[in-house]
Parts: structure tokens; sequence; C-alpha cells
């Protein structure tokens, strides 16, 4: 029996804000190969940024010899993203932010990210590594998504 192998593309970033660019191109591009439509492309680059962006300044907490990792992994149907880091992750899931606190300056408006990345992918899990470090966020964007 022959089975397709997963056309897959790993990144290393460095930990250093600006290099999120990177994997939202390189995101883009794989993409754009697979048929996503450019709305669809343009809500996974700025999951993908997030992503890249809590793993730097969180994960890895701006240290420059750590590196950020990122696996695209397409499907027939659907791109997964991992986005890895040396953190120790999170234990629960992000919660929603209260929006109207932030917009009236009652909150920092700072802290949307993981909800503005549940919002623009069709899955998205947050995986604290077994050893303490080496967490990861997983992204899931469908090929088919229906946004109306």
């Amino acid at each position: 029996m022959i089975t397709k192998k997963t056309p897959t593309v790993e990144v290393r970033l460095p930990s250093r804000l600006g290099f999120e660019k990177v994997a939202m191109s390189t995101a883009a591009a794989v993409a754009k190969l697979m048929g996503f439509r450019e709305d669809r492309i343009e809500d996974l680059k700025t999951a993908v940024a997030e992503a890249c962006i809590n793993a730097i300044e969180h994960g890895n907490r701006l240290n420059e010899k750590l590196s950020v990792g990122v696996v695209l992994s397409a499907g027939e149907d659907a791109l997964e993203v991992k986005v890895i880091d040396d953190g120790k992750g999170m234990t629960t899931q992000p919660a929603k932010p209260d929006i109207d606190r932030k917009m009236h300056g009652e909150e920092d408006p700072r802290g949307m990210g993981m909800f503005l990345i549940q919002a623009l992918v069709d899955e998205a899990e947050w995986v604290a590594g077994s050893d303490g470090k080496s967490s990861y966020v997983r992204l899931v964007i469908r090929l088919d998504k229906d946004t109306d």
C-alpha cells in the first residue's frame, strides 16, 4: 500500500520580534499552494504572527539564544501549524478578554492575541511540554471553511 506523505515545511526563527514576518510569509506561501482563498490566508498570517510573537515574548522571554520552531503540515483539506518554543507553556486554555474594559482603558490593551488566534483559525490548542519546556500552540485552518 502506498500512502501519500503530508508535505511539511519547517522554519527556525530567532527569538527577536520582527522575525514572525518570516513565518507569516512562509505560511501564506504554503496556503496559497494549497488553494486557500485570500481572506483565509490573511486570517492565517495574523494567527501565525500572534502565535510567533507569543512564543518569542512569553515562551522564550526574548532570549535570542533560543529559537522558535514553526512546522507547517499541508493535509488534503487543512493546514496545521505548530509554533514551538522553549517555555513551560500554559496550564489552562486562554480566557475570553473583556473587550469593553480594554476599549475603555480599564484593562491592559494587550492580552488579546490568544483570543484573536482562536477567532481566526478552525482549531487552536496550547500544549505545555511534558519536560517543562518545548511547549507549542497547534493551529488548524481548513481549506473549505465557510466564513458566511
